[in-house]
């Protein structure tokens, strides 16, 4: 038991000393230095790369790549237009989890677009990924219907979240709806809370998106994470700005880091709420057609695997410098 024990802690070194070590290109030594001296090198963060993003290869070389990247796992995308389609998910899950841990990547968590319990297709697409061992999915979100006020939209929303919540306690898998700013459901931090009332919280949650959680909360998005920080089941993670365009305002995506995000202060929260919870990695700003999800890109695939690299070591970065 010992020297099984001693081995886990040597590779648990290594790893980290290697991804720290990966990280000197953007951190100057005497910062490192600083850091090492005050004891301050924390534990990297285990970071899934949103599989949206690589929907231009197939298993295997979608696993590759994650690998070679520095991915500690894959947020596969289950869903139309995904990597795995919800018709097929008997059929094509198990053969996209084994490519994935084949390499020796995680597959904790997907990204789906079940919004109905009583659904054959979403109950077929949880019973399979819950018996292949996976642990959290993302929700489709959900659209506030004509006719109806928005007080009594949201109390159908809560039936519905709650109703989902009870199937994952069912299956043993837990649920995360997505804060995603515009007009869905949600997008407020203060509506979400409000809709995730009733739900059984030990399997319905929050997949907590930083980038939307700025632009929706401006300067008191730190409320909305005292908030909601209880209900956090995974953290999207991504960066944009606000850009005038032809006379008009727009939110732009940019390189993690370069944006109006406040990664010091988000991550210094997250850590007085022990928050340790999967982390998923978007890339939403241009990169040859892979920011939407594309099946064929305008760009060598090198040029994006860099953007990942570079993106996953900034982050892992900001998260030591916090």
């Amino acid at each position: 038991m010992d020297i099984e024990n001693n081995k886990k802690s040597r590779r648990s070194f290594i790893k980290s000393s290697v991804i720290a070590g990966s990280l000197f290109p953007f951190m100057s030594t005497d910062i490192y230095a600083e850091m090492l001296k005050s004891k301050k090198v924390l534990e990297p963060l285990h970071v899934s790369v949103f599989s949206k993003h690589l929907q231009f290869l197939n298993y295997k070389d979608m696993a590759d790549a994650a690998a070679e990247i520095g991915f500690n796992g894959v947020d596969l995308t289950v869903r139309p237009k995904g990597h795995v389609l919800p018709e097929r998910v008997e059929m094509d899950l198990p053969k996209a989890m084994e490519a994935i841990q084949k390499v020796g990547l995680a597959t904790t968590m997907i990204t789906t677009a079940v919004q109905d319990a009583s659904d054959p297709t979403d109950k077929k697409l949880l019973e399979t990924a819950s018996g292949l061992g996976v642990k959290y999915y993302r929700m489709n979100w959900l659209k506030y219907p004509e006719g109806k006020s928005i007080p009594e939209a949201m109390m159908q929303f809560k039936k519905t979240l709650t109703e989902i919540s009870h199937l994952n306690r069912k299956l043993n898998i837990s649920g995360c709806y997505q804060n995603h700013s515009g007009y869905l459901a949600g997008a407020s931090i203060w509506e979400l809370w409000e809709i995730l009332k009733n739900a059984d919280h030990k399997n319905m949650g929050v997949q907590y998106d930083i980038r939307h959680a700025v632009v929706e909360g401006g300067m008191s998005w730190k409320n909305g994470l005292n908030l909601i920080h209880p209900h956090i089941k995974i953290l999207a993670i991504k960066d944009c700005v606000w850009t005038k365009k032809n006379g008009s305002w727009i939110v732009e995506n940019v390189p993690l880091g370069e944006g109006m995000v406040d990664f010091k202060s988000y991550f210094k929260m997250l850590k007085e709420f022990n928050i340790q919870v999967p982390i998923s990695l978007h890339y939403e700003y241009p990169i040859g057609g892979a920011e939407h999800g594309a099946s064929s890109i305008s760009t060598d695939k090198q040029i994006i695997f860099a953007h990942m690299k570079r993106d996953l070591n900034k982050l892992q970065q900001l998260w030591q410098e916090a």
